[in-house]
């Protein structure tokens, strides 16, 4: 079915804003995220394609959470513009009713839904499952931090590793690895030549024509081995290997309501509140679509009156979500808790409702003060 005109320029006016909003929360919030990856990826000798794939394996964990904060954003801002231009006042002259202005306000609130719903419900959980096995192969992967010719390296804590200079085909010239683990103990080996490679028992150092010099008694004694061949195990430094129970943020949903009953009740109850987390976020769209517009299409149009309603949406839009944040702590240890999650967009909406039709809180408050202070 065909919208009407006026129906999809207001659409056109939402989608706008939403976007905008969307793309700067975006990019302020993954920039600090990525901050975090930066250090590792310069450390591991990783390269910019590899920071940016895993940059972008983040994005769907952020989305959920800024798309209806966005949307909300926009949502207010468009219909604020609308009617701060008598835009809103020509289309009701014209005939537009309000329900009329509600359709591309819900249809655009359904788009974010849907996107909201993807990203939590599917390609969050996908991209986080992604981003960590890569993190944990670059971590154990220790030799890739090692090819940095002429520099010194500690890919890990005790170990510093030094190359001259690598060949085309990897054969690696002036080789010194000084392994202090032991502080009193230490151990440098020096070798003319090496090789890095991958066997089937990890990462080996072979260095070639070398010596081991090993200081003993606190450094009163040193011990020259010279060898024409030493292999050096490189994967006791590297980090601990993927655990097999995976993060709560890389369950898909099905995994979240039927965890297994193995599990301790706490991680369970987590499991659950996820579930039911991913689920109702969506939810808050509607809720802050009927805010934006109990906002603008009721009320005088005075330019003090607009500020204060305005201020009053942003309160709602904050105690609203804040309580959805309460939620989820609340039903991590309170299971039975779980209906709040759906309750607390319900319970938005019915109040944004009354305001639209006719309901105005500040007069109300206005109006019990007196009564308050007779009674008292």
């Amino acid at each position: 079915m065909r919208l009407p005109r006026l129906s999809t320029y207001v659409l056109g006016q939402l989608i706008g804003p939403t976007m905008l909003f969307a793309f700067l929360l975006t990019a302020v919030i993954w920039l600090t995220q990525a901050l975090r990856l930066l250090d590792l990826v310069i450390n591991r000798g990783q390269s910019a394609p590899t920071f940016v794939y895993l940059t972008i394996l983040i994005l769907p964990s952020l989305l959920v959470i800024i798309l209806p904060i966005a949307f909300f954003a926009g949502t207010l801002f468009a219909l604020y513009k609308l009617n701060a231009d008598s835009e809103l006042v020509v289309m009701s002259a014209a005939g537009f009713s309000k329900v009329q202005i509600a359709v591309p306000v819900f249809l655009a609130a359904t788009l974010v839904m849907a996107l909201t719903w993807l990203n939590g419900l599917y390609l969050m959980p996908a991209g986080q499952r992604a981003m960590n096995d890569k993190v944990y192969d670059i971590r154990a992967d220790i030799g890739s931090a090692l090819l940095n010719e002429g520099e010194f390296n500690t890919p890990a804590l005790g170990l510093t590793v030094f190359i001259r200079a690598i060949d085309s085909d990897g054969t690696i010239h002036g080789v010194l690895v000084h392994d202090n683990r032991v502080r009193t103990h230490p151990i440098t080996y020096l070798a003319a030549r090496g090789q890095l490679v991958q066997t089937p028992g990890g990462a080996r150092l072979i260095m070639l024509d070398g010596t081991v010099e090993d200081s003993t008694k606190g450094g009163a004694r040193l011990s020259v081995l010279k060898f024409q061949q030493y292999n050096f195990d490189l994967d006791q430094f590297s980090s601990p290997t993927h655990a097999s129970d995976r993060a709560t943020s890389e369950r898909y949903l099905g995994e979240l309501f039927h965890p297994s009953p193995n599990l301790p009740a706490k991680i369970q109850n987590a499991y659950l509140a996820e579930g039911h987390n991913r689920l109702s976020q969506p939810l808050y769209c509607i809720v802050f679509a009927l805010i934006a517009m109990a906002t603008i299409l009721t009320g005088k149009r005075a330019r003090g009156a607009n500020a204060l309603r305005i201020s009053g949406a942003v309160a709602a839009f904050v105690v609203v979500r804040v309580a959805g944040y309460g939620v989820s702590g609340l039903a991590v240890n309170a299971p039975e808790a779980w209906p709040l999650f759906y309750l607390v967009p319900l319970f938005g909406a019915a109040g944004a409702l009354a305001v639209l039709a006719g309901f105005e809180p500040l007069a109300w408050l206005r109006h019990r003060a007196p009564q308050a202070e007779a009674a008292a």
